[in-house]
């Protein structure tokens, strides 16, 4: 990992270990008022803090997911991809998924702009 992204991957670690403590305000103390979120869990995406509250407030009382990033990868325009582990299950403790997917995040001023569900990464270049 490149010392220059040092802060960012730290901000990236943050959101995650938030996002996993079901602590909305701090996670969303981490992204840009105009944040774009993907509705991973139900397609489309929201913008801005108060439209990823109601959304991650929805999709916690649906299913459980909790999301471990594996690996950070440095992309063009200052974009960080993120091999994520992520492990889903229903409100019984069923795993509906266990699987690798990519979330890659655009940031802006030292916080998160938007972020993007993709493929996991393969042959991008490690941090």
């Amino acid at each position: 990992m490149s010392d220059q992204r040092a802060p960012e991957i730290e901000l990236l670690r943050a959101a995650y270990a938030a996002f996993n403590a079901r602590d909305i305000d701090a996670a969303l103390a981490l992204m840009t008022p105009d944040v774009v979120w993907p509705r991973a869990f139900k397609g489309g995406f929201v913008r801005g803090p108060e439209e990823v509250r109601a959304y991650w407030t929805e999709q916690w009382s649906e299913i459980d997911p909790h999301v471990e990033p594996q690996t950070f990868y440095l992309e063009e325009g200052g974009r960080i991809l993120v091999d994520v582990h992520q492990v889903v299950r229903d409100k019984a403790y069923a795993v509906l998924a266990d699987e690798h997917v990519g979330h890659r995040f655009t940031l802006e001023h030292g916080l998160i702009q938007a972020m993007e569900v993709c493929l996991p990464p393969s042959s991008t270049p490690k941090l």
